[in-house]
C-alpha cells in the first residue's frame, strides 16, 4: 500500500503504479481531503490519518503487506509501524516527514497561521475559479486542485519557524519491522542527511539516495525505484 504526500494525491503515484503492478497487488487510496476524497473535518490529525490507513486495510483484507509513504505520508506510515507492527511486512519511506527537526524555510514560512488565514482562502478560490472555468468549456474534465484546506492544515500543524514539530528520532530504536529508508540527494525539502541519521537508529534498516534527485524521487526515477523495491522485498 502507497501513503501518498501532500498535493494532488494518489494521481502523482500513477506511473508507479503501472510499473510496480507487474510485481504487486498495489493499493493507493486518496487520502481524506486530497484528490477525489473528501475530508469530515478538513483537518489534519495524524492518529486519525494513522486509523483510516488501518481502516482501509481492514476493508480490503489486507493482514500483512509493504508500506510505503513520502513526505507526509511518510510519516502516516511511520506512525502506523509503530502503532501495528505485525501487518507491517516491510516499510518504505520517502523523503519521510518526522525524521528530523529540519525542513525547508519556505515551508516553515508558509505554514505559519498568519499566511494560512490571509492567503490561504485566496488560493483557494483561485483554484476553485479555475475548475469552475475550465468546466464551463470541457463538461467532463477532472480537475483535482493541489491545495485544500488538508494540506493548508498540515503545514500548520506539522510546521512551525523552527522545523518540523512531530519527530520520533526516539522512537526509531522500536521500529522492528524490515525498513528502506530513500530519498533524493537534493531534497530542498527534507534533506537527505537525515535519512542516515535514522537509519542508524532504526534496527533492520537499509538506505539509498538517488543522485541528482529531489523530493519526489519516485517520480523522477520511476523504473530504478520500482528495481529498487523489488530488490527490497525479494
Amino acid at each position: 500500500m502507497v501513503i501518498h504526500g501532500g498535493g494532488k494525491g494518489a494521481k502523482a503515484w500513477r506511473k508507479n503504479a503501472e510499473a510496480l503492478s507487474r510485481n504487486y497487488s498495489v493499493y493507493i487510496p486518496d487520502l481524506p481531503g486530497f484528490g477525489r476524497s473528501q475530508s469530515v473535518n478538513d483537518r489534519f490529525r495524524l492518529p486519525e490519518f494513522v486509523d483510516f490507513v488501518e481502516n482501509f486495510a481492514s476493508a480490503l483484507g489486507l493482514h500483512n503487506f509493504y508500506l510505503i509513504g513520502h513526505s507526509i505520508g511518510g510519516g502516516i506510515a511511520l506512525h502506523y509501524a509503530l502503532k501495528f507492527p505485525r501487518k507491517v511486512k516491510g516499510l518504505v519511506l520517502v523523503s519521510s516527514w518526522c525524521l528530523g527537526l529540519e525542513t525547508a524555510l519556505w515551508v516553515r514560512f508558509l505554514s505559519q497561521p498568519i499566511f494560512c488565514k490571509y492567503f490561504g482562502e485566496a488560493i483557494l478560490a483561485v483554484s476553485n475559479g479555475v475548475e469552475w472555468v475550465a468546466r464551463q468549456f470541457y463538461s467532463s474534465i477532472k480537475f483535482d486542485s493541489p491545495f485544500s484546506h488538508v494540506n493548508m492544515d498540515i503545514g500548520s500543524t506539522m510546521t512551525n519557524l523552527k522545523g518540523q514539530t512531530t519527530v520520533l528520532l526516539n522512537r526509531l530504536s522500536q521500529l522492528l519491522v524490515p525498513t528502506l529508508l530513500v530519498w533524493g540527494s537534493r531534497d530542498s525539502i527534507v534533506p537527505a542527511h537525515q535519512a542516515y541519521v535514522a537509519g542508524e537508529l532504526i534496527p533492520d534498516c537499509q538506505v539509498h539516495i538517488f543522485e541528482g534527485c529531489g523530493h519526489s524521487v519516485y517520480r523522477e526515477r520511476v523504473e530504478e525505484f520500482s528495481q529498487l523495491l523489488s530488490r527490497f522485498t525479494s
